[in-house]
């Protein structure tokens, strides 16, 4: 079979051996030369060209660039991408194409593709990117998750369906509930693998893939890559290729980032202050908790400033209503945690705010990631107190950069250091700030959120 076929050719591969070693790997940076110019040099189906065509899509980033022949011939991926790096094109517009050379319709409650993400808010973007790339063909779909109601994810899975998308909480449950058969899945993507393992749904991944034929093609994409997701991505991949997108190209690629220092009780009047600016249109403000963000749309709101707050403790409804009302301007800030984030896939966001420097350095370029797409500029102000300034040291190293200081420090402002914080490698009290994570158990609300 030719190129784009390739699908059948994973399928006939023989039994996956443990342990199987990575064949190339391609680190993608900013001085990368992309030599797939057009989507159509990738070797895509007239039709799927014709929906990116529809959607202005002109020129493949370079993640998509490099992925999608490896995926069309058929090759498992690993693929180690922030996001904002196009990932979800990169393994959505080779399923397409595989699902329409395919030409099988799935049996009753079989499923011909399964992706995984470890929220609703992802599964619901990537649901509705297979809409706009699959617009020209005639493919099913369905998204599993949990927060509403099973009954219709139940009806439509009946009758079969060509891609199912999911979080790992509630398709589980419909599979050992006798709804899902996935015995006949030929293509598995998971998203956001490293998500995944914070949220405690490694095991619940690992039994969904055990009722999977190992006669697959599979794609695992993590942004980091810890020990727990390098085992798994071991034990599911058979001879893949890695594709690799620089965390820090990705950081301060077209994002203007900026810090200002100042006390924490500062924070809130320095928040409406920018937040009143014209300028600051359409803007994404982070809280380390779920608290925090409730605490800042309260303030925002008194401010006469429309914003919306997005975190696990907000229904499914809720969360997709307030994502809908800041995708159409209904209001023009939206206040999320981390776990939120993730979902949060709008364009046109103008800046990013860190109202609190994250726990986890990686999580900053997330979250800067979510200004500055589809080619645009952005900027992204993180506010740092006291406390948090081993948080910035830890973010700068990441990234290889220090941010642009805004403002002046307040004349009594007296870093963490040296206020007698405890060094870091010391487990930290409560708040002292010192960047370093603990672990608590989070499977119970995890999947509840899930």
């Amino acid at each position: 079979m030719t190129t784009g076929s390739g699908l059948w050719r994973a399928c006939a591969r023989p039994p996956k051996q443990q342990g199987t070693r990575i064949l190339n790997a391609t680190v993608i940076s900013k001085n990368t030369p992309n030599t797939m110019n057009t989507f159509a040099d990738l070797g895509l189906s007239p039709r799927i060209l014709r929906a990116l065509e529809d959607a202005k899509y002109k020129t493949p980033t370079p993640i998509q660039a490099k992925a999608i022949p490896l995926l069309l011939d058929g090759k498992d991926l690993l693929g180690v991408a922030q996001t904002g790096t196009g990932k979800t094109a990169a393994f959505v517009l080779p399923l397409l194409n595989h699902l329409e050379e395919l030409g099988r319709r799935p049996g009753r409650s079989q499923v011909n593709a399964l992706i995984l993400a470890p929220t609703r808010e992802l599964a619901v973007q990537i649901s509705d990117s297979i809409k706009t790339y699959g617009r020209h063909m005639r493919v099913t779909q369905a998204v599993v998750m949990g927060g509403v109601g099973q009954r219709p994810q139940v009806n439509a899975i009946r009758r079969g369906i060509d891609i199912l998308v999911a979080t790992p909480g509630r398709l589980l449950d419909l599979i050992n509930q006798g709804h899902v058969d996935l015995s006949k899945t030929e293509y598995l993507t998971l998203d956001e693998a490293d998500r995944m393992l914070d949220m405690g749904f490694i095991r619940d991944v690992q039994k969904i893939i055990a009722k999977l034929s190992q006669q697959r093609q599979t794609l695992l994409f993590s942004a980091t890559m810890p020990r727990e997701v390098a085992k798994l991505a071991k034990d599911i991949l058979f001879e893949p290729e890695r594709v690799e997108i620089a965390a820090k190209t990705v950081a301060v690629d077209r994002i203007d980032q900026r810090v200002q220092h100042l006390e924490t009780g500062a924070k809130k009047a320095r928040l409406i202050e920018l937040l009143s600016a014209p300028e600051f249109e359409r803007v994404i403000v982070f809280t380390r908790t779920k608290h925090g963000a409730d605490k800042v749309v309260k303030f925002l709101d008194r401010a006469g400033i429309s914003g919306e707050a997005i975190h696990g403790n907000k229904s499914q409804g809720a969360r997709q209503r307030a994502l809908d009302n800041f995708r159409r301007g209904r209001c023009r800030v939206m206040v999320a945690t981390d776990l939120a984030s993730r979902g949060i896939d709008v364009d046109d966001v103008t800046h990013v705010i860190n109202y609190e420097l994250p726990n986890v350095p990686e999580s900053y370029v997330h979250r800067i990631g979510r200004t500055a797409r589809a080619g645009a500029n952005g900027i992204a102000i993180s506010f740092c107190d006291g406390t948090e300034q081993t948080h910035l040291r830890q973010i700068e190293r990441l990234i290889e950069r220090s941010l642009d200081v805004v403002g002046q420090p307040p004349v009594d402002f007296v870093p963490a250091k040296k206020q007698g914080a405890k060094p870091a490698g010391r487990r930290p009290g409560p708040g002292n700030g010192n960047g370093k994570r603990r672990r608590r158990p989070r499977n119970k609300s995890a999947k509840r959120a899930a």
